[in-house]
């Protein structure tokens, strides 16, 4: 794949990471929708959208069938659910942060087992990435919800199981349209179990809906698509490390748009990820 594709359809999954972030603290912020049932909207519609999609481009049956795995879709149902929940409880920058320093580590620590080795230079730049991350989630007034910080942390460890499975797909199409069609009724499950437990009417707003059907259709099956098809020409190291520009996205676009406060702490937290991003990023690498 050419370079300037790359960089183009790389920039285009981290603007949808990015959105994602921004519409889902938006509609549990000002819509009345509940976590479970922007979740279960956000996969089934991504699902629907994608098993259309496929239809339309007339994949072969049985190639269809044969892609996708349980093990990613049920890495996206615990990224999502994890993402959604936790971001009731923290702000749109926070989350990002949380959600994509654990991406990080998580994607170093598998790429490492896979033989991909760091140098002394971004051993060090690793390290601080991680330090910003832990400035982050220290006690203190500004400190966000330990709730809320572990459950981002969950969904960035999900999310990365998620890439790398994808990362040797034949189809990204099929295997990410499958992977949502699996991970759908589970969704549903989720829906239906906490409503059966609060004995409560179900009452979906639509402008909540049609917040979690953007995130489904838009930011996450088209995203999703795009991501799963550079992930071949990345490696895992270099997949963790792109998605860290994604919290300063969100966190600039969060005061922006939804009006969230830019903290000292969580300036001396994204500018700590970000050099040390930009460290491992100029490191030769060692194999």
């Amino acid at each position: 794949m050419p370079q300037l594709r790359i960089v183009l359809l790389t920039l285009f999954s981290l603007i949808a990471f990015a959105a994602n972030s921004l519409i889902t603290r938006f509609a549990l912020e000002d819509t009345a929708i509940d976590e479970a049932s922007f979740t279960m909207l956000r996969i089934t519609s991504g699902a629907i959208f994608l098993w259309l999609y496929i239809r339309i481009h007339k994949h072969k049956h049985k190639k269809y069938q044969a892609s996708g795995s349980w093990l990613a879709a049920i890495a996206l149902f615990l990224y999502a659910v994890s993402f959604t929940y936790g971001y009731r409880l923290v702000t749109a920058g926070t989350g990002a942060l949380l959600l994509f320093g654990s991406v990080q580590i998580t994607m170093t620590i598998m790429g490492y087992r896979e033989g991909e080795r760091l140098n002394l230079k971004q051993i060090i730049g690793f390290a601080l990435a991680l330090f910003g991350l832990v400035i982050l989630i220290l006690p203190g007034l500004t400190s966000p919800s330990l709730t809320g910080a572990s459950l981002m942390c969950i969904s960035g460890i999900a999310w990365s199981f998620y890439s790398l499975k994808g990362r040797n797909s034949i189809e990204p199409s099929i295997s990410t349209a499958n992977n949502f069609i699996k991970a759908a009724p589970m969704t549903l499950m989720l829906w239906l179990i906490v409503y059966m437990s609060s004995n409560s009417t179900i009452t979906v707003p639509g402008a909540g809906v049609i917040y979690a059907l953007l995130s489904g259709i838009v930011t996450s099956a088209l995203g999703y698509i795009i991501w799963y098809c550079i992930l071949p020409e990345l490696k895992a190291t270099q997949a963790a490390i792109v998605q860290l520009s994604v919290p300063i996205i969100v966190t600039l676009a969060g005061a922006l748009f939804l009006s969230e406060e830019i903290t000292l702490r969580v300036f001396i937290a994204s500018v700590t990820i970000f050099l040390g991003t930009l460290i491992v990023l100029n490191g030769k690498r060692q194999y």
